[in-house]
């Protein structure tokens, strides 16, 4: 197994990181997931790319891929578009298995990632289950988008009298002097995902700074995260189960959010505890091509090929 050349892809919208276990360095970076156009393509083109850049076919391409589709999952298909760079198996996961896989390893958990979009999943003895994970458009709640939103949200309600000042309507006027025309632009940015997302991070500047508006919205986002939690763990654990849990991504970087969603989530349950992942998402993109086939998240991972 040692001497399988495996190249490994996170797959994210904002980038595309890669590891190959036959090239030596740091990890490639790559442009992130483009949604309108067909998936797999970009990924065979990301593994063509980094053969030529490395010098060494792979052997098995294994990828976590942020938000797969059952449409999209198409391991198959993807050995074929890979086969003349020597690819002889493929292993497709959506990217909460490979966030798991990263944070925790095999054992069983929970993990939250929260970055522009959010995901949770959970793994017990014998299932797992996915939460949210729905989208800007029908999800994602307590995302960095999610966040951005109810901030752009609170600047117009300051602006038309509808609600309370707050010091978020400086960062957004600075985009957009004319704020009666914000939503003009922003609707007909094609970056809009990503632009409101970025708001995220000023929300928890102005939290820690005080400021009530944003601090109630990093409230509220701590307390969907931490529902989402709760609703995953519920699905598969037993009674006499502790569940450990983990938080990464980005929206966990602001201390207000952390500090709510870590009191919100232990609140009326002491089996359910907050610890320190072990690694990162390509960490769990390695794991996924050694992960045992009774492992309950074997269950959701797409093979084709030869994985020995």
């Amino acid at each position: 197994m040692s001497e399988r050349r495996v190249l490994a892809i996170d797959a994210g919208q904002s980038g595309i990181k890669v590891r190959a276990t036959a090239a030596s360095g740091e990890d490639l970076l790559f442009p992130g997931i483009r949604t309108g156009e067909p998936l797999l393509p970009q990924l065979a083109a990301v593994v063509a790319e980094t053969t030529a850049r490395t010098g060494s076919p792979a052997d098995i391409v294994v990828a976590g891929i942020s938000g797969l589709t059952d449409a999209n999952a198409d391991a198959d298909a993807m050995l074929a578009l890979t086969a003349a760079q020597g690819v002889r198996g493929v292993v497709l996961a959506h990217d909460s298995t490979t966030s798991f896989l990263g944070a925790l390893g095999d054992r069983r958990g929970a993990v939250v990632a929260a970055g522009t979009g959010v995901v949770t999943l959970a793994v017990g003895a014998e299932t797992t289950a996915r939460v949210d994970g729905w989208g800007w458009i029908m999800g994602d709640a307590g995302s960095g988008y999610w966040i951005g939103r109810e901030a752009l949200d609170a600047v117009m309600r300051a602006y038309d009298g509808r609600g309370p000042t707050t010091e978020l309507t400086a960062t957004v006027s600075g985009r957009w002097p004319d704020l009666s025309q914000a939503y003009m632009s922003l609707q007909a940015d094609p970056d809009r995902v990503r632009v409101v997302a970025s708001f995220a991070a000023v929300v928890a500047r102005a939290a820690v700074a005080g400021d009530t508006v944003a601090q109630d919205i990093s409230v509220r986002a701590a307390h969907e995260l931490a529902q989402s939690v709760r609703a995953a763990i519920a699905q598969v654990r037993t009674d006499e189960e502790t569940f450990p849990v983990c938080a990464i991504g980005g929206v966990f970087g602001s201390i207000p959010l952390l500090e709510a969603f870590t009191a919100d989530l232990h609140t009326g349950d002491a089996s359910v505890r907050l610890v320190a992942p072990v690694g990162v998402g390509i960490d769990g993109v390695m794991a996924l091509a050694d992960l045992d086939t009774s492992h309950p998240l074997a269950a959701v991972t797409h093979r084709a090929g030869d994985i020995r």
